[in-house]
Order: C-alpha cells, then structure tokens, then sequence
C-alpha cells in the first residue's frame, strides 16, 4: 500500500493548464521540494516512511515535510502547537 498523493503537477488542470504553473520559476518551494525529495527519509528516522499493507494509507512524510519547512520559513504556526 502506498501513501496518500494529491494532484500529480504535470496533470493538466483547468486554470491554469498545469498545476504546477500556479508557483514561480524562483520560488522557494521549488529548492523545498527538491531538496526534501533528495533525502533518504527512511535512514534519518522517519519511522513511518515505508507505509504498511493493512490499514488507511499514511500521508507521505515526504510531503508533511515540505509543508513543515515551508511553514517555518514563512513564520507560520500549526494550530496544533497553539495552547488555550
């Protein structure tokens, strides 16, 4: 069983053709995405980067991830580190 993906970026869309058209040539992300796809995951201790054969499929760590180191960059906080 694999993890959970979105929308592949080369699959055209309606506005605009590619989603991957929506990010810029010089965008950050772009150096996020390569370099967490560079990373062997499985050797840094991500416990859950193979994902198991029974159950509901994992988001990839690989992309919760990017979405962590881009939100670091940008000084946004998860809701679930907020304390009421």
């Amino acid at each position: 069983m694999s993890h959970i993906h979105g929308v592949d970026r080369a699959q055209s869309a309606m506005f605009p053709t590619l989603v991957d058209d929506y990010v810029g040539e010089n965008n950050p992300v772009r150096f996020i995405d390569a370099y967490v796809d560079s990373l062997r995951l499985d050797q840094m201790g991500f416990s859950r980067a193979e994902s198991k054969a029974t159950g509901r499929p994992p988001y990839s760590p690989s992309d919760l991830l990017k979405l962590y180191v881009y939100g670091y960059l940008n000084k946004v906080r998860s809701s679930r580190l907020w304390n009421n």
